[in-house]
C-alpha cells in the first residue's frame, strides 16, 4: 500500500499556482523546454522559438525571476538554462503526456507485479 502524500500547505500551492501560471504562456514554456536541452543565449532562443529577441527577453527575465530558468553572463551575452532538477522532470513528463498532435498521449501500459510466492 502506498502512503498518501501530505495536503499541500496553502504556501505550497500559492507557489506551485505560481509556477503552473509562469509556465502557461506557451512562448515561456517553449522557452523553458528549450534551455531544459541546453546553453543558449537569448538570439537563438529567440531565433528557435520564433518570437523577437526583445520578447525572448521579456520572457526570460520573469522565468529568472520566478526561479525557473537560471543565466549566467559570458562577455556581453547571458547564456540561459534550466538546471533545476525539479522544473526538468516538470518539463520532461509534460511533453510525455501531450502528444506531439495536441492530444493527450495514451498512458504507458501498466505494469504488472509478479506474482508473490505462496508463504
Amino acid at each position: 500500500m502506498t502512503t498518501p502524500f501530505p495536503e499541500p500547505t496553502k504556501a505550497q500551492l500559492e507557489s506551485a499556482a505560481g509556477t503552473f501560471a509562469m509556465l502557461s504562456a506557451p512562448v515561456r514554456l517553449h522557452l523553458v523546454s528549450l534551455a531544459a536541452q541546453g546553453e543558449y543565449d537569448v538570439g537563438t532562443l529567440a531565433d528557435r522559438a520564433g518570437v523577437s529577441i526583445a520578447t525572448a527577453s521579456q520572457h526570460l527575465g520573469k522565468l529568472r525571476l520566478a526561479g525557473i530558468i537560471t543565466a549566467r553572463r559570458e562577455g556581453r551575452r547571458h547564456i540561459y538554462t534550466v538546471d533545476d532538477p525539479h522544473v526538468l522532470n516538470l518539463v520532461d513528463q509534460i511533453f510525455e503526456h501531450i502528444a506531439p498532435d495536441g492530444s493527450l498521449a495514451p498512458d504507458p501500459p501498466l505494469r504488472t507485479r509478479p506474482p508473490h510466492a505462496a508463504d
